[in-house]
């Protein structure tokens, strides 16, 4: 028989009466996960779901499910009547699939199903005495034993297994609104992105890019960057703002110290004015407070000052060192680090003003067409919709 996939969430179970809201979002969310590998049954009981597919696409489903944000826990499981000798049958082959000469193992139940006549510490103690009558090889250790054989008494079947995966934990994608992330290709932002999606945000994304200063390469990175991401949340939406005029005139008419400032504070239009068309409430971005000139508090708020809407940056109080070891983890590092130059590196001032004065900048931003270079801006941006990494 083949097992099933017995998947638990988490913070969800805090939800009281909006919980239902949620679940039915991570049943959706694991359904279009799961896309590819038909045919598959997904049901869900008593706040577990469970998942029905063939054999040779077990592996595929268990890393898909690994990156639905609401799941916590993975774990392939055998299903048993609910008979004790159906269950010391079913965990005899569990044991088996996982034996070794001189293994030691414990039993643990859990008896969701109140009505079953036995209790928990009843069932592991018969189920353990059954195995040790067999002809394995085998001892018990409670404390710190090699295998635990897991028995969860349910309503209409018992469901054994051995081994759990982890989930990424967090809230379903979706559940908690929709946010527009600044991507750069570099390393933090497709972190803040994750994080975002891990809060259950939908994001969309907006990368400025400027060609032809800027590459296929770089382009390319930003698009990788967002098939993982999707891999998250399924399909995600990336804009791509082409930025080389508005850099142009910047550089052109503006102080060199402020030029990294005054770009931002266009992209952030451009970024609330893209935001109101979508019917987007918030923007992400990877900022993270002093780690480089443009980040010090003077220069966001300096950027805050162009938008009425919200600015969400979940790095802020980050390390760069936590940072990389959340990159490596969803694998985003390698990509960002690719030898790529984004319209922000590419004309870094020698010393750039690192507490702009805002009516300095409002002064500098009169010298340039401001309001005709962010509609262009604006106007042409190329929309692609990006599906996840296999």
């Amino acid at each position: 028989m083949n097992p099933l996939l017995l998947i638990r969430y988490g913070e969800i179970a805090l939800k009281g009466k909006n919980r239902p809201f949620f679940e039915k979002k991570l049943f959706r969310n694991i359904k279009e996960s799961l896309k590819g590998l038909e045919p598959f049954q997904v049901s869900f009981r008593r706040g577990r779901y469970y998942v029905k597919l063939d054999a040779e696409n077990l592996f595929s489903a268990q890393r898909r499910l690994q990156r639905v944000f609401g799941i916590v826990s993975i774990s392939p499981v055998f299903p048993a009547k609910l008979e004790l000798e159906e269950i010391y049958r079913q965990a005899l082959k569990l044991l088996k699939d996982n034996y070794k000469p001189g293994i030691t193992f414990k039993v643990s139940t859990h008896r969701a199903n109140k009505d079953f006549p036995y209790h928990s510490p009843e069932i592991s103690s018969l189920t353990g005495a059954y195995l040790l009558k067999s002809n394995l090889e085998l001892k018990v250790d409670v404390h710190n034993p090699e295998i635990i054989i897991n028995i969860d008494i349910r309503d209409k079947e018992a469901y054994l297994y051995a081994h759990s995966l982890p989930g990424p934990g967090g809230l379903p994608v979706g559940v908690t609104g929709k946010g527009l992330l600044l991507l750069s290709g570099g390393i933090d932002s497709p972190v803040a992105g994750w994080m975002a999606l891990k809060r259950g945000i939908e994001i969309e994304a907006l990368h400025f890019y400027s060609p032809p200063f800027t590459g296929d390469g770089a382009l390319n990175k930003v698009v990788d960057l967002c098939h993982l991401l999707a891999a998250y949340s399924g399909e995600v939406i990336l804009h791509l703002a082409p930025f080389t005029e508005v850099q142009k005139e910047i550089r052109l008419k503006c102080p060199e110290s402020m030029l990294i400032t005054l770009m931002r504070r266009v992209m952030f239009r451009v970024a609330e004015k893209l935001a109101s068309k979508r019917n987007i409430p918030v923007i992400f971005t990877g900022e993270n407070l002093g780690q480089v000139a443009s980040q010090t508090l003077e220069n966001l708020i300096a950027v805050n000052e162009v938008t009425a809407l919200p600015i969400l940056r979940p790095l802020i109080s980050f390390d760069k060192e936590e940072i990389i070891n959340i990159a490596r983890k969803i694998n985003s590092f390698s990509i960002s680090v690719q030898p790529f130059d984004d319209c922000c590196t590419l004309f870094i001032p020698r010393h750039p003003v690192t507490r702009p004065a805002i009516e300095e900048l409002k002064k500098a931003e009169k010298k340039i067409p401001l309001e005709e270079l962010t509609t262009s801006c604006l106007d042409n941006i190329e929309t692609r919709h990006i599906g996840p990494a296999r």
